[in-house]
């Protein structure tokens, strides 16, 4: 049976969030595609992990014959991190933008599963595990907006899961998000309706493409 590993970061819940609705179609879509399969599910905002501290990343640089106690508890979450990342044939990640870049809890998840010469570098362990990214923001962020190159969202993820990691990194991106909340977006809440309907249907679509290949 394939795996998905299926991340949420939103503070928001999905009554108001922008990411958990995408995310929820697209894991919905996945189950009914392929019903015997696994969804190992992590909401990094009601649960977050901590972030990584001194004896963890030392931990990663050491023989773990020679960790201290702390090094070794702290290690043994980013054992279990790692493992249940390489253990998933599909991952599904919420990444909203705020203040232009991914929420910290990501980020922090991010620091423990990036181990070098592990899942890191060279012979990463998943290496060719596709990624879907829902990269939501209030804004726009595309060439010729007033924002154009201030999108730390998708640079970032792109070169830590595609470059580091060398994951299969895709995105879908429901943009303009806050613009019904704003007086002065009100023109482009139709552009925010049917990019927020594109990603909706983006999700469907990507995720019984991604159980189908999984399953096969």
């Amino acid at each position: 049976m394939a795996t998905l590993l299926h991340l949420d970061t939103s503070v928001w819940p999905e009554s108001v969030s922008a990411s958990r609705p995408v995310t929820a179609a697209f894991r919905k879509a996945w189950e009914e595609q392929h019903p015997d399969g696994t969804v190992v599910y992590r909401d990094l905002a009601a649960e977050p992990i901590p972030h990584l501290g001194t004896a963890g990343a030392q931990a990663g640089f050491t023989d773990p014959a020679t960790h201290t106690p702390e090094q070794a508890t702290a290690f043994a979450r980013r054992l279990e991190l790692a493992e249940e990342l390489e253990r998933a044939d599909v991952v599904l990640i919420a990444a909203p933008m705020y203040n232009l870049t991914i929420p910290s809890t990501l980020k922090a998840w991010l620091d423990h599963v990036v181990i070098a010469e592990r899942t890191a570098g060279p012979g990463s362990s998943v290496a060719g595990t596709p990624v879907h990214v829902i990269a939501s923001r209030g804004g726009s962020y595309e060439p010729g907006t007033p924002r154009e190159g201030t999108d730390y969202v998708r640079n970032y993820l792109t070169a830590v899961l595609g470059g580091t990691m060398g994951m299969q990194v895709d995105f879908i991106v429901p943009e303009l998000t806050r613009a019904h909340l704003h007086p002065a977006m009100a023109a482009l809440v139709p552009k925010a309706e049917a990019s927020r309907a594109n990603a909706l249907e983006e999700a469907v679509i990507k995720g019984k493409a991604a159980a189908r290949h999984a399953a096969a």
